[in-house]
């Protein structure tokens, strides 16, 4: 289970995973985080994605809003994926008022009005739509919202996700960093399809660098910007850099 906060757009915590590993969190080792198909796919190929009219607290055009840019997603990650070699399914969505308690096997207590959570035991991206997201719905944040919690669906297709929460931890800080790695590609991949879509009608570089600059996080800025200026997974390669580049 991934969930996506729009405040601080920060992941969170995996469930702990148990065991021992080598006292420093960097190198990680597993050739499928390092090495995966995935780096060598080159940049996602160019496509056009027009966004859908929506207005203020208009929970209905923000749905469909939503599904089309997740159409484009698809239209995008699918071929690509399957020109790779590597598996492809589509992602479940659905739009919820509230998560069971517990969902996914979380344990983190769902307080936020609007969440994005994607959920590797079914596959399925659930959004809960709420005024925060709902109040000012004209810039790119939901966009944003759409592409990068689909790096998600992406990481688990690629084999990225399950690698990642097998991998061991000998201490909290490491497995947090872990947790960071996994976090900032998904940040990259979301900026790699924004690229592939830019640029988008209406819409300026003004518009990106507000989404980018929203985030107080230098290092999430970095990735999302290496994502976006190359628009290839290859630059998302977060298993490779020193524990500086992910802090």
């Amino acid at each position: 289970m991934k969930a996506l906060k729009i405040a601080a757009l920060a992941c969170a915590l995996i469930t702990p995973l148990a065991g021992t590993a080598n006292a420093s969190a960097f190198p990680v080792r597993n050739p499928v985080l390092t090495k995966n198909a995935l780096y060598q796919a080159g940049p996602l190929p160019q496509t056009t994605c027009d966004e859908l009219p929506v207005e203020p607290y208009d929970d209905e055009q923000a749905r469909a809003y939503l599904n089309e840019v997740l159409r484009c997603l698809e239209n995008t990650w699918g071929p690509y994926l399957k020109k790779a070699g590597l598996p492809y399914e589509p992602v479940k969505v659905r739009y919820v008022k509230r998560l069971p308690k517990n969902y996914c096997g979380s344990d983190e207590a769902i307080s936020r009005d609007s969440e994005a959570w994607y959920c590797d035991w079914d596959r399925t991206i659930s959004f809960i739509l709420g005024p925060s997201w709902l109040a000012s719905p004209s810039d790119l944040l939901l966009f944003n919202q759409a592409a990068l919690i689909y790096g998600y669906h992406v990481q688990k297709l690629t084999g990225l996700y399950d690698a990642a929460e097998d991998l061991r931890a000998g201490s909290k800080a490491e497995h947090q960093e872990q947790n960071r790695r996994m976090y900032l590609q998904v940040e990259c991949l979301g900026g790699a399809f924004m690229q592939s879509v830019w640029p988008i009608r209406g819409r300026s570089a003004k518009d990106w660098n507000q989404v980018v600059e929203y985030v107080r996080d230098d290092n999430v800025r970095r990735w999302m910007r290496a994502g976006f200026r190359t628009g290839d997974p290859k630059s998302c390669n977060t298993w490779t850099v020193p524990s500086s580049k992910v802090s």
